[in-house]
């Protein structure tokens, strides 16, 4: 197996390069401290595994994951972190990463859950799998269907930026009309912010 490591700590950097090289079934093809040094050679080296931090200087990891994923689909991303905030676990995943490992554990797991995701699973730290989990148990009870044809074209509408008013005019409709669908809308999303509506209706494709 070969595995390219994208780590800006040196030390651990070189740590994780002597770990995963100490087994028989592992090979490291590249180590790099950036991710604009990683892009520069990651298609000559040919890893199968990429292991990636996120807190990166300059380009960040899960603009990184999102690079390889694209040129380099083949290739299997985990991320390794100590960042467990929610928006970077499910911007990470979106990008491609289909393991995300949080850094503390022992030597021991990290070799595992490198195997683990070489060998077709996704490998995640109990807190972060219970965060994915969650974030279903949140989402799930919404139907892609439960707006109708105009709300749909309604949060397309506000999806693009336009106020009220502009809405109204494209479709022929009073402002109050837009108001009362806009209000319709928040609800069958269970939101109280056009963010927030606009950030679950992404998450079950309804936009």
């Amino acid at each position: 197996m070969r595995i390219a490591i994208v780590e800006d700590d040196p030390m651990q950097l070189e740590n994780l390069r002597i770990l995963l090289n100490g087994e028989d079934t592992m090979q490291v093809v590249g180590a790099y401290n950036s991710g604009e040094k990683a892009l520069e050679e990651i298609c000559e080296v040919s890893p199968d595994v990429l292991l990636v931090d996120i807190g990166l200087p300059g380009m960040s990891g899960v603009e990184l994951i999102d690079r390889v994923t694209l040129e380099m689909p083949d290739v299997e991303v985990m991320v390794f972190t100590g960042h467990a905030e929610r928006e970077i676990i499910f911007a990470a995943i979106k990008a491609g990463a289909s393991g995300y490992i949080l850094k503390g554990v022992p030597p021991r797991e990290i070799i595992e859950a490198i195997q683990e995701l070489y060998n077709g699973g996704a490998p995640m730290s109990p807190c972060i799998a219970r965060a994915v989990i969650n974030e279903f148990h949140n989402t799930a009870n919404i139907d892609p269907f439960i707006l109708s044809a105009r709300e749909r074209e309604i949060l397309k509408s506000i999806e693009m930026g336009l106020t009220y008013k502009e809405i109204g005019k494209s479709l022929n409709l009073s402002f109050h009309t837009i108001h009362t669908h806009i209000k319709n809308i928040y609800e069958k999303l269970k939101s109280k912010t056009r963010h927030e509506a606009l950030l679950k209706a992404r998450r079950k494709g309804i936009i």
